[in-house]
């Protein structure tokens, strides 16, 4: 029988000390040394978000490096874009986050970037995935040998001011705008980085205590950031999620804008400046037809990818782009950093803002979405999903129904056992009624 395999759609996720367990991050630790060092000496950059599990797994992590010989450079807790950043500030061999993204805090995950800040290739994936699955083992060094661990006191202000020099000082003087960090990872560099380029903030959700990051707030549950903006006078709301790699939004009412309208306002703005390379935008299956036609509409060329910022990032480099993005908040900006990074895009979303004499809402509307139902429907066998006549039969007909005017999209996550299942249509009750037949057939023929 065949290992299930553990490398995702972003990095390596599951349920800490049971299904993501220390004696993974300890191998994990080895393979990096391994497939990425170099052979006399290596170094990596570690960090981690809020979660309780983070230091149990950072221990297990830096044990695994520096048994093999592997130097460390301890960030501790950042957002995920800072590790892709200081990898490359500080010439490392590569860089591993600890952190599930946007998961419950029960979960959590390993993400690992090479020398340049990019998410790993497919196949030095596979080769790590071996090592992991089988017993081998390397000769471990003693002595001198043996890696050491350097505390980076001044990880997160680095980040910081990477991201803060990308715009001219005082470029949100007095905007006025709402934070939420989902009690992760965010709660000291977000609010710091706004600060700095002028606006006034008020955040919501920095405290933390390991178990409660991501819990009914973030970018995956904006009610509170909603209700937050609209008793306030704020131009905007910001939400990431607790590794801070996302951003979605809310206007001066309270609507949210998500990660295709984002990436739409941003695509205007940097086409109407000279600042879009090759006039193309990269996004995924996911977004939503409102984009597209929006972006035709504007002359600027979309490319669409499977979902994964790590696909949308393979194919901006393929066609050298340098703006690419998700609906879920995803945003990469590649002038800047090499991943999807939240407090990037919610900067240079507020300072779109700040430089318009339109507000977040009127912006938004340089796309007009259609609407859009999608249900998480949880399986035991995803991996059948493609094996499936059945559902196969019933994605046809859907697709029959709604002809020019709508679209179905089933797909399996690639972080959880879920599959997911999205229409949009031309009316909400028409895009919820071909989501309704098709989760019946999801969960008859994948449980």
């Amino acid at each position: 029988m065949s290992r299930p395999k553990l490398f995702g759609t972003d990095g390596i996720r599951g349920i800490a000390n049971t299904e993501l367990t220390p004696e993974l991050a300890f191998r994990l630790g080895e393979a990096v040394v391994k497939y990425l060092g170099d052979a006399k000496s290596s170094k990596f950059v570690i960090g981690r978000d809020t979660r309780r599990s983070g230091a149990m797994l950072q221990s297990a992590l830096i044990a695994g490096i520096t048994s093999a010989g592997g130097d460390v450079l301890l960030a501790n807790m950042i957002p995920t874009p800072g590790i892709a950043f200081l990898t490359r500030r500080f010439r490392a061999d590569g860089g591993i986050v600890i952190s599930a993204s946007h998961n419950p805090p029960e979960h959590n995950g390993l993400k690992v970037f090479s020398r340049d800040g990019f998410k790993l290739s497919d196949d030095l994936e596979s080769l790590i995935e071996i090592y992991l699955n089988t017993h081998t083992s390397f000769m471990r060094p003693d002595g001198t040998g043996i890696g050491k661990v350097t505390t980076l006191e001044d990880a997160t202000a680095h980040y910081v001011h990477h991201i803060v020099d990308a715009f001219e000082p005082g470029t949100l003087d007095g905007l006025k705008v709402a934070l939420d960090c989902a009690h992760g990872a965010s709660a000291v560099s977000s609010p710091k980085a706004f600060e700095m380029l002028g606006a006034k903030v008020s955040a919501i959700n920095t405290d933390y205590n390991g178990d409660d990051i991501n819990m009914n707030c973030g970018s995956t549950h904006l009610k509170k950031l909603q209700k937050f903006v609209r008793k306030g006078d704020f131009d905007l709301g910001i939400a990431h999620d607790g590794d801070a790699d996302r951003t979605l939004a809310v206007d001066e009412n309270g609507a949210i804008i998500d990660g295709d309208q984002i990436i739409a306002i941003v695509a205007k703005y940097m086409q109407e400046n000279d600042l879009l390379l090759n006039n193309t935008v990269v996004s995924t299956v996911m977004a939503n037809m409102g984009f597209e036609k929006a972006m035709d509409e504007l002359g600027i060329q979309t490319v669409k990818t499977k979902v994964g910022d790590r696909f949308v990032l393979e194919q901006m480099q393929t066609m050298n782009a340098n703006l690419g993005g998700e609906q879920s908040g995803h945003v990469i900006l590649l002038d800047h950093n090499t991943t999807g990074d939240g407090l990037l895009v919610a900067l240079m979303l507020a300072h779109i803002v700040a430089q318009s004499d339109e507000t977040l809402s009127e912006l938004a509307k340089v796309m007009t979405k259609y609407p859009q139902v999608m249900v998480n429907v949880q399986v035991r066998n995803k991996e059948h999903l493609v094996a499936s006549a059945r559902l196969a039969e019933a994605i046809d007909a859907a697709e029959e129904q709604l002809g020019d005017h709508g679209r179905v999209l089933v797909r399996a996550s690639g972080t959880e056992a879920l599959v997911r299942v999205m229409s949009e249509a031309a009316t909400i009750e028409e895009a919820q009624e071909v989501v309704d037949e098709l989760v019946e057939v999801v969960k008859e023929e994948l449980n």
